[in-house]
């Protein structure tokens, strides 16, 4: 018996190398799923979260939070390292103007 996989769309997700390092976004915005994620674990509902990002519509927000909830390792792991201060002070990069050195 064959089991058919369906691929799941997400019509407002996008990932683009150049822009928040590919991190999957909502299309033609810097906004990323893990800030909508965030907000979300902080226990904001979708209209709070669309107070807060007014720019973006409902269902741009459900689709961050359909593609949060399918990918939630993956997204969880992302927020663990986006809020480690260890790993930024590891991403700062010296301005080679002011001449200090790490």
């Amino acid at each position: 018996m064959k089991i058919a996989v369906k691929k799941v769309s997400y019509p407002y997700i996008e990932f683009t190398s150049k822009i928040a390092g590919g991190s999957p976004r909502i299309k033609g915005t810097r906004i990323t799923v893990r800030t909508i994620a965030g907000y979300y674990q902080m226990g904001m509902s979708v209209d709070e979260i669309l107070t807060s990002l007014s720019h973006l519509t409902s269902s741009q927000v459900h689709s961050a939070l359909a593609y949060y909830f399918d990918h939630q390792e993956e997204i969880d792991k992302d927020i663990a390292e986006s809020s480690n201060e260890g790993y930024w002070k590891k991403q700062v990069q010296i301005h080679p103007k002011l001449g200090i050195t790490k």
